[in-house]
């Protein structure tokens, strides 16, 4: 059994979360009223607001830009989810959400008297566009990187951790590729790619690759909560590592029933091809995103495996789904989708 680190209790917290209707902020809210806690959600619409009363918050309307503190009145910790993912933007755009929001939270839990805060990170913070195999927490982020999101992650962590104190503790949640029900990012894009006969597997999918359910970094985060080194950071993922190949596959069968094919692109031909179109996008001024961008070809070209026994060590932290449930999930959202589609289609006697 590993050393814990931190306090544990098992008393209701009052927890403010950002990103609430996100992927992950939208299962962590649903996570954290299953397991007693109160949970406020920053809304920065009708639409949040609406999302986060539906998965057991209270919303709280306010945004990254005008968060005070007394938006955070009385709450015992900030989970803060929110954030760029985008694989293409600004600079400026990611700077605003990634690293001036997160100080702006980050500011306003510390005046509100808020004891711990916990920033939701990500590998991305220290991925320079090569293999990353059983990386540890000692991994330094990079003296530089093309890549805004990973950049602006980096130092959007290195300000929470650098915040720490007695009083106002802080860590980092690091996950790896989430994946799950309700997923906006990694696995519609590779559906819609599918669809339309754009996706090609890179290198055959050789590369490995950790990943993270997202039920699994919400009991992660919770744990943070009363466990842990504050000032730290901690890679959470799944039991398994997979290649690539076998990982998307298996996530847009079970999710759309689609078949991904064995169309191949070497990467030695993809990894310059994409700079090439972003240079095009950028002298151009195009808001759009690239068919193709640097970040997303170079890491779907890399393995990326992590060590999570610090994670273990400290946090307590296990994985409460496996991969085989996962998939489970996708299936039956699949089915129950299609049985509410079939039930539609069916006129009224």
């Amino acid at each position: 059994m590993g050393r814990m680190v931190g306090v544990r209790h098992d008393r209701a917290m009052r927890v403010f979360v950002t990103g609430a209707s996100g992927f992950v902020g939208g299962h962590l809210v649903e996570h954290l009223v299953r397991k007693g806690h109160d949970v406020r959600a920053m809304a920065r619409s009708d639409r949040s607001a609406e999302l986060a009363r539906r998965y057991g918050a209270t919303p709280v309307r306010c945004d990254l830009d005008d968060v005070r503190p007394e938006h955070l009145a009385e709450c015992d910790a900030v989970i803060h989810a929110a954030a760029r993912a985008e694989e293409w933007g600004t600079k400026d755009e990611f700077e605003r959400a990634n690293v001036d929001g997160t100080t702006r939270v980050l500011e306003a839990a510390r005046r509100a008297g808020v004891r711990r805060f916990v920033h939701v990170g990500t590998e991305a913070a220290i991925f320079a566009g090569r293999d990353l195999v059983d990386v540890d927490e000692r991994a330094p982020y990079p003296t530089s990187s093309p890549y805004l999101y990973g950049v602006t992650k980096a130092e959007a962590e290195r300000r929470v951790l650098a915040a720490s104190a007695p009083g106002f503790e802080t860590l980092s949640i690091r996950p790896r590729l989430v994946w799950g029900t309700r997923d906006t990012t990694v696995l519609p894009a590779v559906l819609r790619m599918a669809e339309t006969g754009r996706f090609a597997w890179l290198d055959g999918g050789r590369v490995r690759t950790s990943a993270t359910h997202v039920h699994n970094i919400a009991h992660a985060l919770e744990l943070a909560l009363t466990r842990g080194r504050p000032g730290n950071a901690y890679f959470v993922a799944d039991a398994e590592t997979h290649t690539m190949r076998d990982f998307l596959s298996q996530l847009a069968d079970a999710a759309a029933g689609v078949e991904l094919g064995t169309r191949n692109v070497p990467s030695s031909l993809a990894r310059p091809l994409a700079r090439v179109v972003e240079s095009v996008w950028r002298t151009l001024g195009l808001r759009s995103t690239p068919p193709m961008t640097r970040f997303a070809i170079d890491m779907m070209s890399s393995t990326v495996t992590v060590s999570t026994k610090k994670a273990r060590d400290e946090l307590g932290y296990a994985p409460i789904v496996t991969y085989q449930d996962g998939l489970e999930e996708l299936r039956a959202e699949r089915r129950k989708a299609r049985s509410t589609t079939t039930t539609a289609s069916v006129p009224a006697s």
